[in-house]
Formats: structure tokens, sequence, C-alpha cells
């Protein structure tokens, strides 16, 4: 079962995997379940109906699992699903679901949770995700694959963010990003496209021109916003265009930050 500190308290039912490491004064309730060679540090909590990947660590004061900040929530079943890979910080919070999000929070694998974020009930997060320190991710949320959110900032619930867009620090996001979006200013204006996470990613120069020239079309063509995404479709054959194009022309119950 691995290395239990005897001052951990697992209730019976709890399901723990090979070569745990589960450190002092943890508490792990009845219906959590621990993938192999997961690493609690101290003072951690992990509740509810909660499973958590492979090799992930949890660090001290974190609480994982807890019931939903919702009023509406009336003790139902839910459940909280953490990939593998992950790195969950001091005093970062995960809630389960709620019935009317689905009842399932979900969280990918190889993402870093820093100090004090939190995860609220229902959100989708994707793989390779990173939040940073005291930032906040209200319900219902979808984050997508490679996402950065910056420090000190707040997603409104029901705020999709498409793959490997860029919030930067001390921003208010009330509105959805397009994949590849760079968002800053204290209530989120899109300002352009993640370039350096693009090269850094190694996309095609070929892929980034087209992103470019989609971005401006967005910005500055003729009609509304999803007019020129509609154009966009049968214009570009660029996969990473037609992935913004998808985006934009999905269900949402937000509306978008457009360029400016």
């Amino acid at each position: 079962m691995g290395d239990i500190h005897p001052s951990a308290v697992i209730a019976d039912g709890a399901r723990i995997g090979a070569d745990c490491t589960i450190g002092p004064f943890c508490v792990i309730g009845a219906d959590v379940v621990l993938g192999e060679r997961v690493h609690l540090k101290s003072h951690v909590v992990i509740d509810g109906d909660t499973h958590i990947g492979d090799d992930t660590v949890v660090f001290s004061f974190a609480v994982i699992g807890e019931i939903p900040q919702d009023l509406k929530f009336d003790g139902e079943k839910s459940r909280l699903r953490i990939g593998a890979r992950n790195r969950i910080r001091e005093h970062v919070t995960m809630n389960t679901g709620t019935t009317a999000g689905g009842g399932e929070t979900r969280v990918g694998d190889d993402g870093l949770f820093m100090a004090g974020c939190h995860i609220a009930h229902d959100a989708q997060i994707g793989d390779r995700v990173i939040v940073v320190n005291s930032s906040a991710v209200a319900g219902h949320c979808i984050i997508e694959d490679d996402v950065i959110i910056g420090g000190l900032c707040g997603v409104h619930q029901f705020v999709r963010i498409g793959q490997g867009a860029i919030i930067g620090a001390v921003t208010m996001v009330t509105k959805d990003v397009v994949p590849h979006g760079l968002v800053q200013a204290p209530r989120g204006a899109l300002d352009g496209l993640n370039l350096v996470g693009l090269k850094r990613k190694g996309v095609a120069r070929s892929d980034i021109t087209a992103l470019r020239a989609a971005f401006q079309m967005l910005k500055d063509g003729e009609g509304t916003f999803q007019d020129r995404a509609h154009r966009l479709a049968d214009e570009s054959d660029s996969a990473y265009v037609q992935q913004m194009v998808a985006f934009i022309l999905g269900d949402t119950d937000r509306n978008f930050l457009t360029p400016g």
C-alpha cells in the first residue's frame, strides 16, 4: 500500500493504490480512490466520490472533493475525477459536481494548480492546464488543453476558454476566449494570439500565419462575429483556423471576447 503516516485518517472503503505516500494528518473519505504512486503531503483532505490519477502530488492543506459551493446543492451524489501526473499545490480547493451540471467535475492530466486556486463544481479542465496562484475557475466552465490562467484571475461561470489560450494576471474573464487567444486587462480584453505558446509548441509557421490572418478577419471583417467565423470556415484549410472556427460556432451560454 505504500508509506502511510500513522496519524493519517483513512475511512473504511477508501481505495489506496500501490506505492502511495500519505503524509501526516491527512484525512481521506470512504469514497476516495487514489491511483498508484499518488503522494499526499501533510494535512491534505480528500473527500466525496473523488478519484485521483497515478503519480499526482497534492500539497499541504489542499481540500479536494468537498461539496459544491452552490446553494442549490442538496446533498445529491456527484463526483470529482482528477487525471494523472497533476501537481496540486498548497490550499487548492476542487469541488464535486452538481446535478444541474452533469454531476461531475473533471480535471485532465499533467496540470499544475498553484497555491490557493479554486476549481468549482462541474468545471471541465483539460490536459496540461496551468492555473496560477489565487485564481478561481467558477462552476460549469470549460478550460481546454494547454490553457494558462495567470495569477489572481477570475473566470466567470459557464465561460469556455479554448485550447492554448493564455489569460494574463489580475484579469476577470466573463466571456468565451477563442483557442490560442491572448487575454489581458482587468475586464479581459482579447489582445491578440498566444504567439509565444504557439512557437513553443512547434506549430508550423504556415499555421501561425493563417491564425494571424484569421484573427485579423475576425477583428476587421464585414458582418457579425459569427458571420466572419462562417466565412473563415469556407476560406481557410488550416487545421488551427478550423479549430478556432469550430469553437466559435459551438454551443455556448456566453458571448465571446472579440478582437479589440
